[in-house]
């Protein structure tokens, strides 16, 4: 039996009174056999779309896909998607299929879905449909292709990054025929638009067992992400590190915590490693600058993805300044709180620390003492209300304007005095302040935009 929420009972309760059949169907079913209450519900019916508005006609109907059968039924601000059964035609598009057609039969529609563990159907009078063993695999934890594995993934190949992302999430292993085609047809992701595949790349990472599925299907994200491959068994023989990159890498993404931006930047923080690597005389691997490389790699790959600029920006700062020492601590703290603000300055922690506990005993107490005593600092410097940004200074451009400041000259003195207060060089006090500004170089005074 499955717990049926009041609102998709009336569902179920309109269609059959008005002659139809109706299942809840596919991820509310699955998710109900696990014990999980489902995010949403959706239906499946042998009404046709047009009968479904008929049957709703005192509810507010959608037409969200009336040629593929579905229609989106609002009760109470809730939306449903109801759908009729259908059979599906050739996928010319490797997505959509040509056409559709409707079926009065509830298996052939479940034939049609990916994975046995979404091909099954449930209501009340009839119990569970389920044509293809689907609630074996659910209780089994085993991914499975409805039918035939190459021909599911053929039609659609983002299909084998659900597959991937299904695992991640369920913690399920996948099925040997349906892991073998998703191996060897893993290059047809590379026909996939990027913006599609970026709810699974999401979906994946965000997932509590990305680390060890992201490793077994390693060869699969590398269709899409190529630019990990060069981490793959990349040693670091350095006394810091007992893990290759992308072994360190899966092991900080399980240290972190389920935050996008934290997740994403832990993720890519080291993909700038490969091509930042030298070897000195005594055999020990350095990665010089591999924040500024991976910041940048990371904003071309989230670009090709279409994320959005502000997310970009934020894990790119995440990945920036994921190593900083914090050695001047008060100067540092304030300096990198300057340039990602309070906010963020959380996540690196987090960052920071998802990447030493994914790093050998070297020093390991004094980085998370140290770490430690770098939040202290950073809490009692907001508390305090001491100066690491523009808005704390005490002059602004007026300021400079009367003492012969003009054009850009004005924001790059403000800057400049800003880090002079942030490295203790300068007291923030409007005298001490217009004292320094009038000793920056005279050239500037007279810039203009």
């Amino acid at each position: 039996m499955i717990n049926i929420p009041e609102k998709c009972k009336l569902i179920f309760n309109i269609l059959e009174k008005n002659g139809f059949e109706c299942y809840a169907v596919g991820g509310c079913v699955r998710d109900s056999i696990m014990g999980t209450v489902p995010m949403d519900w959706d239906f499946t019916t042998n009404a046709l779309p047009d009968e479904i508005c008929r049957c709703f006609n005192d509810f507010k109907t959608v037409d969200i896909g009336k040629e593929f059968g579905t229609i989106c039924v609002v009760i109470d601000s809730e939306p449903f998607e109801i759908t009729t059964y259908r059979r599906d035609g050739d996928y010319s598009d490797s997505r959509h299929p040509d056409f559709v057609s409707f079926t009065s039969n509830i298996n052939d529609d479940l034939a049609r879905r990916d994975f046995t563990i979404n091909s099954v159907a449930y209501n009340e009078k009839t119990g569970f449909v389920d044509p293809f063993g689907g609630v074996n695999d659910i209780q089994s934890k085993v991914i499975r292709c409805t039918g035939v594995p190459k021909e599911r993934f053929t039609e659609d190949a983002l299909r084998i990054l659900r597959a991937v992302r299904f695992a991640s999430r369920l913690g399920f292993s996948v099925d040997i025929e349906t892991s073998k085609a998703m191996h060897l047809l893993k290059d047809k992701l590379s026909l996939v638009h990027p913006q599609r595949i970026r709810k699974e790349l999401t979906g994946i990472l965000m997932a509590e067992h990305a680390p060890k599925v992201l490793n077994e299907f390693r060869d699969i994200l590398c269709v899409v992400l190529p630019e990990i491959e060069p981490m793959f068994d990349l040693p670091q023989s350095n006394p810091h590190h007992i893990y290759d990159v992308w072994t360190h890498t899966l092991n900080a993404l399980g240290n972190a915590p389920s935050d996008e931006v934290v997740r994403f930047a832990v993720f890519f923080h080291d993909i700038g490693k490969p091509s930042a690597k030298t070897t000195d005389n005594l055999g020990i691997d350095h990665f010089k600058k591999h924040p500024y490389i991976s910041a940048e790699m990371t904003a071309d790959i989230l670009r090709r993805f279409g994320f959005a600029n502000s997310f970009i920006e934020d894990v790119c700062l995440l990945i920036k300044y994921h190593d900083e020492r914090f050695r001047l601590m008060d100067a540092d703290i304030k300096r990198v709180l300057s340039a990602i603000g309070e906010e963020l300055f959380e996540k690196l922690m987090s960052v920071s620390l998802a990447d030493t506990l994914a790093q050998s005993d070297y020093q390991r107490e004094y980085k998370l003492s140290h770490r430690i005593e770098v939040i202290k600092r950073k809490e009692d410097i907001i508390e305090k209300g001491e100066c690491y940004k523009l808005s704390q200074l005490a002059i602004n451009g007026e300021d400079l304007v009367d003492v012969g400041f003009k054009g850009k000259a004005i924001s790059d003195a403000l800057n400049n005095l800003l880090k002079l207060v942030i490295k203790g060089k300068c007291n923030n006090s409007r005298e001490e302040l217009l004292l320094c500004a009038k000793s920056l170089p005279k050239e500037a005074w007279n810039s203009e935009e």
